[in-house]
């Protein structure tokens, strides 16, 4: 009998179906909660020390909390790190910082330039502010974001030129209650992305949006209900402009200052881009919302068609399964 009992566990091994697999592999022996902080009160002083000892494609949610502190490191979260959480103490008191730049070094571009890189799907974040601190140097990106599912809530993102990268052509990427700055293409990239109730800061005369939509996509950048806000020094803001042909940008129930360009959108000098970017408005608020002198190729939405801008309907066109 005892024989055929570990025969049978035997055979459960190897046709079993992964989430029995999982079950076996008792999940309890691995650590699923971190802290960190800087005056050695946690479990680590650095950030990245605590990601690198994270079980990767985890068998249950991850959480890591940051106490109060300045984190001056770059840190990477890689697509196998996946469903985990970041919780800072406090959003202005929780501070990861770096100040790498495009040009900084020989091997040193856009696109590393970050301060936090997040690829692993179903992130979270919460009150933590993101910085890159190089200045006015040109792109140097505060966030690298190419997870799917990631969602920032009650965060801050300091930067100048390129403040955000939303990355992956298929990801979707939620910001709520957060602080977003920066000067020029500050919220750039391919992701569909949705701001809501957010503050939207601009430090100098440029442009806010450069998203790169893939021609297939309905949506590309969305703000719902965001306050737009602008340095003292600035006089004349575009809300975006394409980045490839088909980017897309709609601002609903904004508010703008006076400082928004009457134009409102601007073709990047290239004429085709008016044919296929798609950039639009509903309802908007303030000075700045001036719909009757808007650029003619950009679109003030009606109610119906303002309708579709729900985070379900935007995320689920995107990608077949739910947000």
């Amino acid at each position: 009998m005892k024989k055929l009992a570990t025969l049978k566990f035997i055979l459960l091994l190897i046709f079993a179906s992964p989430s029995i697999l999982a079950q076996t592999s008792n999940p309890d022996k691995y650590k699923y909660e971190f802290t960190v902080a800087k005056d050695g009160s946690g479990d680590y002083k650095y950030i990245q020390d605590a990601i690198d000892d994270m079980r990767v494609f985890p068998l249950a949610p991850i959480t890591l909390y940051i106490k109060n502190g300045i984190y001056t490191e770059k840190i990477e979260l890689s697509e196998n790190n996946t469903d985990v959480t970041f919780v800072g103490e406090s959003v202005d008191k929780t501070i990861i910082t770096f100040n790498d730049y495009s040009g900084r070094g020989q091997h040193i571009g856009t696109f590393n330039s970050h301060t936090t890189k997040i690829s692993g799907n179903r992130f979270k974040a919460e009150n933590i502010t993101f910085e890159n601190s190089a200045g006015t140097v040109g792109q140097a990106v505060a966030l690298y974001v190419d997870a799917d599912k990631a969602v920032f809530k009650n965060c801050k993102f300091l930067g100048n030129q390129d403040t955000i990268y939303l990355g992956g052509e298929y990801s979707r990427q939620l910001f709520e209650n957060c602080y977003i700055e920066g000067t020029t293409d500050f919220i750039f990239g391919p992701a569909t992305a949705v701001f809501k109730d957010c503050t939207i800061h601009c430090k100098s005369n440029s442009y806010i949006t450069a998203p790169n939509t893939t021609k297939e996509k309905t949506f590309g950048f969305v703000f719902l209900d965001c306050n737009i806000t602008t340095a003292n020094n600035v006089t004349k803001v575009f809300l975006g402009r394409p980045w490839r042909y088909w980017g897309k940008s709609v601002f609903i129930k904004c508010h703008y200052p006076k400082q928004i360009a009457p134009e409102g959108w601007h073709n990047w000098g290239n004429i085709e881009n008016e044919k296929t970017a798609f950039f639009a408005e509903y309802n908007c608020t303030g000075e700045g919302f001036k719909p009757t002198e808007r650029v003619k190729w950009s679109h003030q939405l009606n109610d119906k068609e303002a309708e579709n801008y729900t985070l379900e309907t935007i995320f689920n066109s995107c990608n077949p399964w739910k947000f």
